[in-house]
């Protein structure tokens, strides 16, 4: 009931993927991660509990638009999104990729976006096909905290072994 009574993008957001980070709240937005270039944000329309969509901060459209710098620091992202997720959830596996395209391609928004989806053994049952739904055991909120303490977490461990502070 808390994901479905939870509250949508703001009416007036035409651009979410560049406008959310902007609203100055990660927690509300769903932003686990900003790097220099890119931040990790929990899917609020998941395949499965804890999908990340990495995503540029710069708009663009396709994997060509973006510049060297955006290009590496966009799979760090991914990267660090996928050793979230196996921190926080143990997920079995992991489905990662982009939809690159119109609508046709499984985007719903014109934006370059990569997918980390956590998979667990036997996460497929009759829900989807027979009842063209999905079954979410955790609240997007429940899910964000895990994610941003792993993240939390994660900074510290990488500060350790560098000895100064990286700009996570």
């Amino acid at each position: 009931m808390e994901y479905i009574e939870a509250p949508r993008y703001p009416a007036l957001m035409k651009r979410p993927f560049t406008e959310l980070p902007a609203l100055g709240d990660d927690r509300a937005a769903l932003i686990v991660h900003r790097s220099a270039l890119s931040y990790l944000v929990l899917n609020r329309f998941p395949y499965n509990p804890g999908h990340l969509l990495a995503v540029p901060f710069r708009d663009v459209h396709d994997l060509p638009q973006l510049t060297a710098a955006e290009r590496a620091d966009l799979f760090e992202e991914i990267i660090l999104g996928q050793t979230l997720l196996a921190t926080a959830l143990k997920p079995d596996g992991f489905n990662v990729g982009f939809n690159l395209g119109s609508a046709v391609a499984g985007g719903s928004i014109a934006h370059l976006h990569g997918h980390i989806v956590p998979r667990w053994n036997g996460d497929n049952n009759f829900m989807p096909v027979l009842g063209q739904t999905r079954i979410l055991p955790q609240a997007l909120e429940a899910t964000w905290e895990k994610l941003a303490a792993a993240a939390a977490t994660a900074g510290k461990v990488e500060k350790r072994k560098s000895g100064k502070a990286k700009n996570r």
